[in-house]
């Protein structure tokens, strides 16, 4: 399916129309599994500001896995493809960052009262599986068929955007990447899911890829934070002074963050 879209001569349509299906689906029958958990949402608002624990690595993999990475530019690219630049668009860019970040938030949230609600009636998750454990012990056999549906337009629509960004990134370095932009991007998902057939360990490398993401989020978001004031990148925009200091407290929180990873990395907790 995700080959077929870039097939599609109207791709970037496509792609966008097929985004916003995939993300509603997911959302709506993460609500419904959120619901059947019965999760103890008081408690679950108290320990969001009071934990009881707190753990560098699970914090920096959520964050990682929601913005980190190439994550960040992938919305951008689709806007440079679609014309959206300039400060005239400067409204349908702050829509379209917020949006984002908004719904991945949403879905995140959702996905965790789910999982509190099952395992604060005392079930233990399945290692091996543990997003589908949530869903399962939440509504039984039908949870279990919801989380392959959501799972599913989850690695979908991450497959074309990851793969569309991929390439986004390095078809100006020769014209014939330009002309050939789908062909190289059903090669890339092509050779992509070989190498996931080959090594397989989804859970392992999510979890690894998250992190690694989370460390990759203050690196990114500090060079566009010094390309915000080079002129030549940005012309006449004036960045907000208040923008600016707010980006700079979320590298140095990450930067912080990633460096009590890698001491709870290497203490082995």
């Amino acid at each position: 399916m995700a080959i077929g879209i870039f097939i599609y001569r109207e791709a970037g349509k496509a792609m966008d129309l097929f985004a916003k299906c995939m993300g509603l689906i997911k959302i709506l029958l993460a609500l419904f599994i959120a619901y059947t958990s019965s999760p103890p949402l008081a408690e679950a608002a108290l320990r969001s500001v009071n934990p009881t624990q707190f753990s560098f690595t699970a914090v920096l993999t959520i964050v990682g896995g929601t913005v980190g990475g190439y994550i960040t530019f992938s919305g951008a690219h689709r806007l440079l493809d679609a014309r959206q630049t300039g400060i005239q668009n400067l409204g349908a860019v702050n829509k379209g960052a917020l949006s984002a970040i908004g719904l991945a938030s949403v879905m995140r949230l959702l996905l965790f009262i789910a999982a509190l609600g099952v395992v604060s009636k005392g079930f233990t998750l399945d290692p091996d599986n543990p997003a589908a454990s949530v869903f399962k012990l939440a509504s039984g056999e039908i949870g279990y068929k919801i989380f392959g549906v959501v799972i599913w337009a989850a690695g979908i629509s991450s497959v074309v955007g990851s793969a569309y960004t991929s390439i986004s990134f390095i078809k100006s370095f020769h014209p014939l990447i330009l002309k050939f932009n789908r062909a190289i991007i059903i090669t890339f998902i092509s050779v992509s899911c070989v190498i996931f057939i080959l090594i397989g360990k989804p859970v392992k490398i999510l979890l690894t890829v998250g992190a690694i993401n989370g460390f990759i989020l203050p690196i990114a978001l500090g060079v566009m934070l010094v390309a915000a004031y080079r002129t030549k990148i940005i012309a006449s925009y004036k960045q907000p002074l208040w923008l600016t200091l707010t980006g700079l407290a979320v590298v140095l929180t990450m930067v912080w963050m990633s460096y009590g990873t890698i001491v709870q990395m290497i203490n082995g907790e």
